[in-house]
């Protein structure tokens, strides 16, 4: 059955669906106020690449349209994103006083004005020419609502033809039911995994300068598969409420825990933020056509700028840098000719994650170091008792083993949360994904009945207080 006739009247009713759920949550979750300056974005960045498509391909008049419009979107995002840090910078460095209102970060700003950015540029390359986009279909395309909150990044050509098809608007009860399943599985993802040890992660990092060794690595691993289960289980999410909706959306992970490089991990972890930093970033910076040295300070360049639109502090510009320079070695090592051994490269690839992802999550410099030097053991290596039998000798070399009651910051059962952590890094790195999964679905009774576990622990876990990390980049 066909919802609509008319193509022209059943984009306008579903467009107008879609700016209907976008203005509640926006109403729920954030001040109303901040609707007007999605809309502004909006129909701003769509007449800015209207002008751009009716101008000659790379022309000088295409060109500073595109400055005006990546101006335009930069301009709303420095104030509302990094004002306060960067005046809070300058009053650091110039020792001045300067004042800053504060401001409140709308949400999704990041994703929606990334998403537009792309888009001037594809206009200005022409790839738009051809395709009559109108306001609502543009409109519809930044913020169907599955997407909008925390992505994946979307591309012109990746979305809207899809909402010009007249087969997306019958119902399909093969979508409904692929949908559900995999919006379920990320939600299980989310509430079950990443919200059960948020605790853990927070214990730890609230008190950086006085954990020790053990407590630490339980903290590090803690916010590694935090971080992973909840940005995962968001995407899983957000692409199951497409297929309700007969819309596809793109992967935006592929087991990035399996990666045996670094390169290989920006592969598969955020698949569509490092798509955009590559395609707008790196290469219009020159990529590797300018020899090896220019190669190696557009990647830099690139993940220091990818890092600080995760957020507005230095936090986040370092950790950027660092995979930027990881990435820099990584490539010099192919580029030498030497390979190594693919445990060993999945070794030394998780691990450089997960110290990576101790700067990304320490609110400070000083945090973010006091832990490094837990893990590393230069505060010295503090062990469980109860390990003592198990590790005979090592005591003589000068590690400590203590009682749980002193080691305040692990979580309160200890054996079973290190098993649990365990168990997690064996599931990351061998079982398959949530895409894998679902090429195995069926519509049996068995699976209806596990996937309706699933929802139901889901449900009864939603009674404490939740978050999306992403919401906050």
């Amino acid at each position: 059955m066909v919802f609509f006739g008319l193509a022209r009247f059943r984009l306008v009713a579903v467009a107008t669906v879609w700016l209907l759920l976008t203005s509640v949550f926006f109403y729920g979750y954030w001040k109303i106020t901040y609707l007007p300056l999605l809309l502004i974005s909006v129909i701003g960045n769509f007449y800015f690449g209207k002008y751009i498509n009716l101008a000659k391909t790379a022309s000088k008049q295409a060109k500073v349209l595109l400055w005006l419009g990546v101006c335009f979107n930069l301009g709303i995002l420095g104030y509302y994103k990094y004002a306060g840090f960067f005046v809070s910078s300058l009053n650091q460095l110039l020792q001045t006083t300067w004042d800053v209102p504060e401001i409140l970060l709308p949400l999704a700003i990041s994703f929606y004005s990334f998403t537009q950015i792309a888009y001037l540029v594809d206009a200005y390359r022409g790839e738009t020419k051809g395709n009559q986009y109108d306001l609502l279909s543009y409109s519809l395309f930044v913020i169907f609502f599955p997407q909008l909150i925390a992505g994946p990044i979307l591309r012109h050509d990746e979305l809207i033809p899809q909402f010009q098809k007249l087969r997306n608007f019958v119902f399909s009860q093969k979508n409904i039911a692929l949908g559900l399943t995999l919006f379920t599985l990320g939600l299980s993802k989310k509430v079950l995994i990443a919200d059960n040890v948020s605790p853990w992660v927070g214990a730890v990092f609230d008190n950086a300068d006085n954990v020790s060794f053990i407590e630490a690595w339980v903290g590090a691993f803690s916010y590694t598969f935090q971080l992973y289960f909840d940005f995962s289980g968001y995407s899983d999410m957000a692409i199951g409420l497409g297929w309700m909706f007969n819309i596809r959306l793109p992967i935006n992970f592929n087991s990035p825990y399996k990666a045996i490089s670094i390169v290989d991990f920006w592969r598969r972890w955020h698949i569509t933020l490092s798509n955009f930093l590559r395609d707008y970033l790196y290469i219009p910076l020159g990529g590797s056509r300018r020899g090896e040295f220019r190669r190696y300070v557009n990647l830099v360049t690139t993940m220091l700028l990818g890092g600080l639109w995760h957020g507005a502090g230095w936090t986040y510009v370092v950790w950027g840098g660092l995979h930027g320079t990881f990435l820099a070695i990584n490539h010099g090592w192919r580029k030498s000719g030497l390979k190594l051994p693919a445990l060993l490269g999945w070794v030394m690839t998780f691990t450089a994650v997960m110290f990576s992802w101790v700067v990304f999550r320490a609110s400070s410099f000083n945090d973010a170091t006091e832990l490094l030097k837990a893990m590393i053991g230069m505060k010295g290596i503090v062990l469980l008792s109860n390990w003592q039998s198990l590790l005979p000798g090592l005591k003589e070399i000068g590690v400590q083993f203590k009682d749980a009651k002193e080691l305040i910051y692990l979580p309160p059962n200890y054996n079973q949360s290190i098993i649990l952590l365990a168990g997690l890094l064996l599931a990351v790195s061998l079982l398959p994904n949530t895409q894998e999964i679902m090429q195995k679905f069926k519509p049996t009774w068995w699976w209806a009945l596990s996937i309706s576990g699933l929802a139901l622990g889901c449900l009864l876990a939603l009674n404490r207080v939740s978050e999306f990390l992403y919401f906050q980049f």
